[in-house]
């Protein structure tokens, strides 16, 4: 854990231009300072990662892209998972890097991909243009995250619904509530990151 200001690293569900999930996690990252944090949004289309296939990873070893989301993952202190919801799920771009992340092994200096999100302090948020906002889908990240990557998902969550007329043209949430909202689940995410190190 950094002994200043924690390091929260965002990652958005789905990459499209002009998606709900990167406008939120924009929004949350202009909030995540309020909280004391210093965010870090990470692109997970531009890790290029092909669908995981274990007859690629013998002929070819990992791509690349997986040692980029492990190295953010263990230059954070705390997540942030921002997600839609397709069909009731998360999205299979959020699940693909988490595949690919899992089959990093532990090498000489380096933890593995499953052990660098081992206790990791982590949030959740969703959005839909409907009105329960992906509320499905979180349950789901919450289940994958706490039991196979070990991480410290914590109880506060939000799901913004409406999504697609949420937003100011500068990147924030028009609703105040919406605004408290995110920022409750950020300063939770906090004050668990900061907890840690002294537990």
């Amino acid at each position: 854990m950094s002994s200043t200001s924690p390091r929260l690293l965002i990652l958005a569900g789905s990459a499209r231009n002009g998606s709900l999930s990167r406008r939120l996690a924009h929004a949350a990252s202009l909030a995540a300072t309020q909280a004391g944090f210093v965010a870090r949004e990470l692109d997970l289309r531009a890790l290029a990662l092909p669908i995981y296939d274990g007859d690629l990873e013998a002929a070819e070893g990992l791509p690349a892209g997986a040692n980029v989301l492990h190295q953010a993952l263990l230059d954070s202190d705390a997540v942030l998972v921002v997600t839609p919801e397709y069909n009731g799920f998360p999205t299979p771009l959020f699940i693909n890097a988490l595949d690919w992340l899992s089959r990093i092994q532990a090498s000489e200096g380096r933890p593995s991909g499953v052990a660098g999100t081992a206790n990791k302090p982590t949030a959740l948020l969703s959005m839909s243009p409907g009105a329960l906002g992906g509320l499905r889908a979180l349950n789901y990240v919450r289940q994958f995250l706490q039991m196979n990557f070990a991480s410290l998902v914590i109880p506060q969550q939000f799901a913004l619904g409406h999504a697609g007329d949420a937003f100011e043209a500068d990147g924030s949430l028009k609703d105040e509530r919406n605004r408290q909202a995110v920022q409750g689940v950020l300063n939770a995410l906090a004050q668990l990151s900061r907890a840690l190190p002294s537990a």
